[in-house]
């Protein structure tokens, strides 16, 4: 029996001119990687504190700021903050300029009883694994339709799916700590966009690693979810769902139902 996570939630507000700066200065001095929001977040975040990195993470906007569940308290966070690089500390906010904590830090539940009914809103990269690797859910199940002269389909009924999919224990497979945490009661699209998400190449020697964007489904998906197990659910919100967490994706946002 695994242990149950302890979680807090972490608020940040990024500036914006030093974020873009930092992104700027990697450009320059890494000319065969390119980057991109979320993988500048990441980088930062890593620079600031190592692998105590929160992830998921969620950056809403430059005026709400940065959401991340971690699993540091808030004396080993700050301790963690004191020894962080101080310019990826300042881009993200975690410093204010006179010194004082930059961020704010809250214990989250991660005893939610059975039953327990939540609004959830996550930002997911909805891909499946096909012939031509990673693929957008949406296109991959057109294509197994018959194509565009197959049976319509509808983008929100495809990725609610493929999250009820995601989120069940797979049968015949090992069940991992995070699956069969909720019952998905409503699912819907609130917004889509394609977007690019940096791949980066293992290093050889003597050389950098390479990035490489790839294109793909960015999606924001809203609804009600219920609580089956409440173990499994505080799994679930530490790891996040799907792919790229470091990056952006995967953070569950949760509201009280009604």
């Amino acid at each position: 029996m695994s242990t149950t996570p302890q979680l807090h939630l972490l608020h940040l507000q990024p500036d914006a001119r030093l974020l873009a700066a930092w992104m700027a200065r990697h450009q320059a001095r890494h000319t065969r990687q390119s980057t991109d929001l979320g993988d500048a977040l990441h980088g930062l975040l890593r620079a600031a504190l190592g692998t105590h990195a929160p992830q998921p993470f969620r950056y809403l906007d430059e005026h709400r700021g940065l959401l991340a569940y971690t699993g540091l308290e808030s004396q080993a966070f700050e301790a963690h903050v004191a020894s962080a690089d101080p310019l990826a500390a300042q881009a993200l906010g975690l410093c204010l300029a006179d010194g004082r904590q930059g961020y704010r830090l809250r214990p989250f539940p991660n005893q939610w009883a059975p039953g327990h009914e939540l609004n959830f809103d996550v930002r997911v990269r909805p891909t499946v694994r096909g012939a031509k690797g990673e693929q957008d859910a949406f296109l991959h199940a057109v294509a197994q339709a018959g194509g565009p002269q197959g049976a319509p389909l509808q983008r929100e009924a495809v990725y609610a799916e493929w999250l009820r999919q995601h989120l069940s224990a797979r049968q015949g497979a090992e069940r991992q700590p995070w699956q069969g945490a909720v019952e998905l009661l409503d699912v819907r699209l609130r917004g889509f966009a394609r977007s690019n998400v940096l791949r980066r190449t293992q290093a050889q020697a003597g050389q950098e690693r390479e990035g490489k964007a790839v294109e793909g489904p960015d999606a924001v998906l809203t609804g009600r979810l219920r609580v089956a197990d409440t173990a499994a659910f505080a799994h679930l919100l530490a790891r996040g769902v799907g792919r790229h967490r470091s990056f952006g994706f995967g953070m569950l946002l949760l509201q009280p139902a009604g």
